[in-house]
């Protein structure tokens, strides 16, 4: 299944824009299903079809759904309670009823992350497209399943699963209670959801689709979404330039939007693959203003995020480790190695990366920013590094 998320900055149409591809790729008959976590029904107002926690039939072969976070929190945290309910009951605390939660900040973006998973689990469709939220949400978004792992790992390793006959006698030679089993159970089932929600995410065939409005926002915008994408290791197929005006109008006031928006667009198509979408004159509404936006369509394929390990052993005595971060600034990086992992900050972006096995067995010698691609060097450490006979 082929796998289209859509960002942009905030009121750039990339819900319209969102509902006109999967509409799109329906009508060449395409089974499609379009996804949104927005709190108010933009998406089925643009389909001209309201949406909801039920996936609804918004066209021949285009389905719509907007899952509701409120109900997956009330699921959660009730089989978590029942789970916990010895723990509580030890503590004296009164368990929590379904009908009093209320979803806590986030829950629309795991709902989004879960409907996400079992979409493409189902293998029902053979196209998805999903409206993300704005810019940093949806960053921020992509980068929660690998960070949540990587937390559940860090607080309950896997490793120790295997001593459960020991934990008694570990507890009371500790003195203090081993962690019970349905705490590693738990653990271990989030840990598969969010590997089945990152493996989406990874997956060759999913690509990030970004809209915006070509002018100064719009270009930050552009930018800071390339940037923090390339540190995920995600690939964008196009930027849709959207409401684009007309070159030539009769009216006068026009010109300096024209002139602003000729210029942004010039510059992006520089450096990304641009496609442009003209601007109705008014809010789309309904098929036949979704099928005017003549959007790129969904079999457009951006070139894989790689992040190769080049040989330089022989010339320099080196390895080269090259990361693409478009966009990066030299002052606003910093590069950290932590034991088999390095953690990359580049501008307001984060991320902590495992090494390449060769790496592992290497010291940091280095590091430049050039042409958009962070080059870190890498020499062998003698004690780990195999030595020639």
């Amino acid at each position: 299944m082929r796998t289209i998320l859509i960002t942009g900055p905030g009121g750039s149409g990339r819900t319209t824009l969102s509902a006109a591809t999967a509409l799109a790729a329906a009508t060449k008959g395409t089974d499609t299903l379009v996804l949104s976590a927005d709190r108010t029904d933009t998406l089925g107002a643009a389909l001209g079809v309201p949406t909801g926690p039920t996936p609804v039939e918004a066209a021949p072969r285009l389905t719509a759904w907007r899952p509701d976070p409120a109900q997956d929190f009330r699921e959660d945290l009730t089989a978590l309670q029942d789970r916990a309910s010895s723990a509580l009951d030890l503590l004296g605390a009164s368990r929590l009823d379904p009908e009093e939660l209320t979803p806590l900040p986030g829950a629309e973006e795991l709902a989004l992350l879960r409907a996400l998973r079992d979409a493409a689990l189902s293998e029902s469709y053979d196209l998805l497209v999903v409206d993300l939220p704005p810019v940093p949400q949806a960053l921020a978004l992509l980068a929660l399943p690998e960070e949540l792992r990587r937390y559940l790992r860090r607080l309950l390793p896997p490793e120790r699963q295997a001593a459960r006959a020991l934990r008694p006698v570990l507890g009371r030679l500790a003195g203090v209670p081993m962690p019970a089993e349905w705490l590693y159970e738990t653990a271990g089932r989030w840990d598969l959801e969010l590997a089945a929600v990152e493996a989406v995410v990874a997956d060759r065939d999913t690509v990030v689709r970004l809209v915006a409005e070509p002018g100064p926002a719009g270009a930050d915008a552009v930018r800071t979404a390339a940037l923090g994408l390339a540190l995920r290791g995600l690939r964008t197929d196009v930027v849709v330039a959207n409401r684009v005006l007309p070159e030539v109008s009769p009216d006068t006031w026009l010109a300096g939007p024209v002139a602003q928006q000729r210029k942004t667009l010039e510059e992006w198509r520089e450096a990304y693959d641009v496609r442009t979408v003209a601007h109705l004159g008014r809010d789309p509404r309904g098929a036949d203003d979704l099928t005017a936006l003549a959007v790129p369509g969904a079999e457009h394929a951006g070139s894989p995020a790689e992040w190769p390990v080049t040989d330089r052993l022989g010339e320099d005595g080196v390895l080269v480790w090259q990361i693409p971060l478009p966009g990066a600034i030299r002052e606003e990086l910093d590069l950290v190695r932590r034991g088999d992992e390095l953690v990359v900050t580049a501008g307001r972006f984060r991320r902590i990366v495992p090494l390449p096995s060769a790496l592992r067995r290497c010291t940091v010698d280095g590091a430049a920013l050039r042409e958009g691609e962070l080059r870190i060097r890498f020499a062998p450490d003698p004690k780990l590094w195999p030595q020639a006979r």
